[in-house]
């Protein structure tokens, strides 16, 4: 018998593991599959900032605890794989959301800067993945992966957005994004990405602040910046039994800009 929407949207009974989870996107989207009914993990690198995103997820009627470790350690990628499953077992939807940006002109871009960002945005991403992948998902036949990658990651910059390690990574992140769904489809493992657009985050608020928001937002069909519930559908179709069908795709929440080209 076909379920109801309501049923297919229902995460309870899940738990899901989000980096980067302590603010800004990351945040917002362990809101979203809390709501849902999801058990909730976030972490980041700080303890301080973990603490204070969990007592906000619990005063919001979320299951939700924290782990600190830094996604750009190989070390602390599987220290936090390991730890998670004890703590909370098996782990059913992985966000990669964790992320960093250098702005810098490309023949000035220095290349410790560029590890730096394709170490978090693109290694963490996979080799958090495998552990999972490995420790749960694939013995279990089940897992949905929701990788965070950008607009930036689907083509060029407008004049004066120097950041071609991050477009870099986030192009990265939708194609490995692609090859991972194809690739452990039949373990039963979807893997999609969702592109955000222009959102204020820490990492974008600077530009954003130096651009205008007028200008930013001028190329926009929707006419605005993403705002606190944007991601929340996204995230949580592409977790849920709603979007068991849907795999190795890249869905863009950006209000339509990635639709247009700016004259």
């Amino acid at each position: 018998m076909a379920r109801k929407i309501g049923q297919l949207l229902d995460l309870t009974g899940k738990t899901a593991l989000v980096t980067g989870g302590s603010r800004g996107l990351g945040l917002q989207l362990a809101h979203a599959l809390g709501e849902a009914g999801a058990k909730v993990v976030v972490t980041s690198r700080k303890a301080s900032e973990l603490e204070a995103a969990v007592a906000e997820l619990s005063g919001a009627g979320i299951d939700a605890r924290w782990i600190a470790a830094d996604c750009a350690v190989d070390s602390e990628i599987e220290r936090l794989a390991i730890e998670v499953l004890e703590r909370v077992g098996d782990v059913d939807i992985l966000v990669n959301n964790a992320g960093a940006s250098w702005g810098a002109p490309a023949e000035d871009h220095p290349a410790a800067a560029w590890d730096k960002v394709m170490n978090l945005n693109v290694r963490g991403y996979f080799l958090l993945s495998q552990q999972l992948a490995k420790r749960c998902m694939i013995a279990r036949r089940q897992g949905a992966i929701i990788n965070l990658a950008s607009i930036a990651g689907l083509g060029g910059n407008p004049v004066g957005m120097k950041t071609i390690a991050y477009n870099t990574s986030k192009g990265a992140v939708i194609n490995f994004t692609r090859a991972l769904a194809a690739e452990w489809g039949h373990y039963g493992i979807r893997v999609n990405a969702i592109a955000p657009g222009f959102f204020r985050t820490k990492m974008a608020n600077g530009l954003i602040d130096q651009i205008g928001e007028d200008a930013m937002t001028a190329g926009v069909p929707l006419g605005r910046l993403g705002g606190d519930d944007d991601l929340k559908g996204a995230a949580v179709l592409l977790a849920s039994d709603a979007g068991k069908h849907i795999t190795g795709q890249c869905l863009a929440v950006d209000g339509g800009i990635s639709i247009v080209t700016a004259g």
